[in-house]
């Protein structure tokens, strides 16, 4: 019988291939480690071969099932499915784990070369780049790993933070185009943490590589007698006053995107969005011509979520979806607190949905540690003797949201939009075209197709 694999693709990009059997396996692994009453149900074995309505209704219930996995708050985040994700994305690479030589690039456009094994996960990465650095233990969780697009004109797309579920040489690998580009880059948003890593020699070397970049990119705006003084506080090699500086410059700490569609306040306006300060900062084009600028509080944000709709490239072919003759079309949609008592979607549509969105938690992970009056140190991960402790953020979810309330009478019950994601598994035929993404999901973009063993 043809068994029945699925492509899983994370943002848009393949990241792993998996059987039916794969899946039970570590269905298997849970309902061990965690008990039966924990795990969701499991699509059961037929001993026949399944006719295509089954192979259908199969897929649907792969796909709840991995969607219930993941919003599970002890498995979503667990080591057990977050390695199967990564050993799945290594086989279907089909590359063997040896040791390499892999370029992480600075702000300045330096790389610095770590050994490591293709099979390490993100966060070994993360710490190789620290030791060739000289950068302290406790601040390697200040700063994480970029996935970069590098235009022919020197511009700067951020495609994705790499995630915890994935073998950073594999997906670069994978991608098989040098346009590409691993970064490492600050994590955090509230400058206050700068000084933090300010007090160190080269965390004050990243952060001061960073802003400069950031500046002459035109991310961050500069007027003449600003700029005079930069150049100056340059020239005498006064970094930590240069860095001061920056941090009252408007859009400091801010990531840009490139420029993309929103509906807001019409239909088909272009807009550049950039995220920082707890906020997503619209730079408006009116159909009129006219500019608008405006902001939007992650506060005031009830919930988003990301969709993904796969879109033919008409060419004539009979097969719509088969090989590179799709688009997958992203958008970030959020429900936004207008006014007192006025909600109001908002939609994005941008290949950088999901960065935006990776984002946006990471700002409310930011906000719900400092009011509980966590510290981003605990949030900033330690893994002790290879053991994985979750941050804080896993409880941030369970905690009543920031969003200002239209009626302060009214329950608590809207809830922040959590780490869940939901997982779409596309089969071949998909009629389905969009699949709902929903809850912004930290961890990438799940979308599953099921291919038979011919389309291998």
């Amino acid at each position: 019988s043809v068994q029945m694999a699925y492509n899983i693709h994370v943002n848009g990009v393949l990241h792993c291939r998996v059987r039916y059997s794969q899946l039970l396996g570590l269905h298997e692994q849970i309902k061990k480690e965690y008990g039966s009453n924990v795990v969701p149900a499991f699509p059961p074995k037929k001993i026949f071969t399944l006719t295509p309505a089954e192979v259908e209704q199969r897929r649907e219930q792969l796909e709840k099932y991995m969607q219930a996995v993941r919003q599970d708050p002890l498995l979503g985040a667990s080591e057990m499915f977050n390695s199967f994700l990564r050993k799945a994305q290594q086989e279907t690479q089909q590359i063997p784990t040896e040791e390499v030589v892999l370029d992480i690039c600075l702000s300045n456009g330096q790389k610095v070369t770590v050994n490591i094994l293709t099979s390490d996960q993100t966060e070994d990465v993360l710490d190789a780049v620290a030791t060739k650095l000289d950068l302290p233990d406790e601040l390697v969780g200040y700063f994480s790993l970029f996935l970069v697009r590098e235009g022919v004109d020197g511009s700067l797309t951020f495609v994705r933070k790499l995630q915890e579920f994935e073998l950073p040489y594999v997906s670069i690998t994978s991608l098989r185009s040098s346009e590409f580009h691993i970064v490492l880059r600050k994590s955090y948003w509230d400058m206050a943490y700068d000084s933090d890593v300010m007090d160190n020699r080269v965390g004050l070397n990243l952060l001061y590589a960073q802003t400069v970049s950031d500046i002459e990119r035109g991310w961050i705006l500069v007027n003449k007698d600003q700029h005079r003084q930069l150049k100056s506080l340059q020239e005498k090699g006064s970094k930590k006053e240069f860095i001061h500086l920056g941090q009252t410059l408007k859009y400091y700490g801010y990531i840009k995107f490139d420029p993309c569609i929103t509906d807001f306040p019409e239909k088909g306006c272009q807009v550049i969005v950039s995220a920082g300060n707890n906020e997503l900062n619209f730079h408006v084009k009116l159909p009129n011509e006219q500019m608008k600028e405006g902001s939007f509080k992650v506060t005031r944000m009830r919930c988003w979520r990301v969709t993904s709709s796969v879109i033919p490239i008409a060419n004539g072919t009979t097969n719509p979806c088969s090989s590179a003759k799709c688009e997958v079309k992203l958008e970030l949609a959020f429900e936004y607190l207008m006014s007192k008592d006025r909600l109001q979607w908002v939609t994005i549509t941008s290949q950088q949905a999901i960065m935006m969105s990776i984002c946006l938690q990471s700002m409310v992970d930011e906000l719900m540690v400092k009011k509980s009056g966590g510290s981003i140190k605990k949030l900033l991960r330690k893994r002790h003797n290879g053991s994985i402790h979750r941050p804080d953020s896993q409880q941030a979810v369970k905690s009543p949201p920031l969003l200002d309330s239209p009626d302060p009478n009214r329950e608590q019950i809207v809830k922040l939009s959590t780490k869940l994601s939901s997982v779409s598994l596309r089969g071949i035929s998909a009629s389905n075209s969009a699949n709902d993404i929903s809850g912004n999901d930290f961890h990438g973009n799940y979308a599953f197709e099921g291919i038979g063993d011919d389309d291998l």
